[in-house]
């Protein structure tokens, strides 16, 4: 009774409603609110500020939330590990990666489900900011992010590999087909690019800057897989070369390296705790044996060659 109690105050953490959080645990409001109630005539404490409506938690509930998160990460962690000792380990493996990694994935969550196929994933997109509030509100087991990113103290780190920015292209003309270009060479092209709250957009723009230039923007996204349709239409866009996960499958569709070159390292974090728990284990030791750096610069060099070809 007391882990489901714990994962009643869990559910009404995220909803901040009874009636929701009733939902989501699938049990009814009155039994959500009973069990919520013996678990602060146990604990001898107020956890919930109670009215006609949810009005948030006491001082004390907030700290009590913070053990209720870690228990709820333990107690699952705890069943994983009976389960891997029958030899049947299975669970959900909670995944967040920033919007521009979401190609690089498959490479990631493939040789895990290949090992163990009976882990299931959860795939989340969020921003970086949002992924590490996750991983330390232990909401999200994993995150696949830029390492350089100065909020990443108290989380281990995985470098995968470092992305190198390139022009994204139907096949163009031939002025534009060259080994590299530079990014004056690209100013005046229609581009679309993400949206100037995106990590990956404030690189682009502080390349752009640095050049002295103000490039032709005529679309911009949230979605890199918009930017992928849209290049498919005609415009142009900039991307890390680990898109070409996706565009290697497309002959018309060409990448083109930038100089000066825009690099940034990418790799797996992971909140830094006693024990990980036994999917977390796997999915970490399998992430040290990718070769993906080579793996997207093989890529990179077979577009090349088609662009000169």
């Amino acid at each position: 009774m007391f882990i489901r109690q714990i994962h009643y105050l869990l559910a009404l953490a995220k909803t901040q409603h009874f009636g929701r959080a009733a939902e989501i645990s699938h049990v009814s409001q009155p039994s959500l609110s009973t069990a919520i109630l013996h678990l602060e005539e146990e604990l001898g404490i107020t956890i919930i500020k109670r009215g006609q409506r949810f009005q948030g938690f006491t001082e004390e509930g907030e700290r009590i939330l913070q053990w209720a998160q870690v228990l709820a990460n333990n107690w699952e962690s705890l069943k994983q590990t009976a389960r891997q000792a029958q030899h049947q380990l299975t669970g959900t493996l909670r995944f967040g990666a920033i919007p521009t990694t979401l190609a690089v994935t498959p490479s990631i969550t493939r040789p895990i489900q290949a090992e163990c196929p009976g882990i299931s994933i959860n795939l989340v997109s969020l921003c970086a900011e949002e992924l590490i509030r996750q991983l330390d509100q232990y909401e999200l087991d994993l995150g696949l992010t830029y390492l350089d990113d100065p909020r990443l103290k108290g989380f281990n780190i995985q470098p995968l590999y470092r992305e190198r920015h390139v022009l994204l292209a139907l096949r163009p003309d031939h002025s534009l087909l060259k080994r590299e270009l530079n990014w004056l060479e690209i100013a005046e092209l229609p581009l679309c690019l993400l949206t100037p709250n995106m990590q990956n957009r404030r690189l682009i723009d502080g390349a752009f800057r640095d050049a002295c230039i103000k490039p032709n923007i005529v679309l911009e996204t949230d979605s890199i897989f918009a930017l992928y349709s849209h290049v498919r239409s005609g415009l142009y866009s900039v991307v890390p070369h680990s898109m070409l996960n996706v565009a290697q499958y497309q002959p018309d569709i060409v990448a083109i390296p930038l100089y000066p070159a825009l690099t940034r390292e990418v790799g797996l974090i992971i909140r830094r705790q006693d024990m990980l728990s036994p999917i977390q284990d796997v999915a970490w030791r399998i992430a040290q044996t990718l070769e993906l750096q080579q793996h997207f610069d093989k890529l990179m060099s077979a577009q090349i060659d088609n662009v000169m070809s």
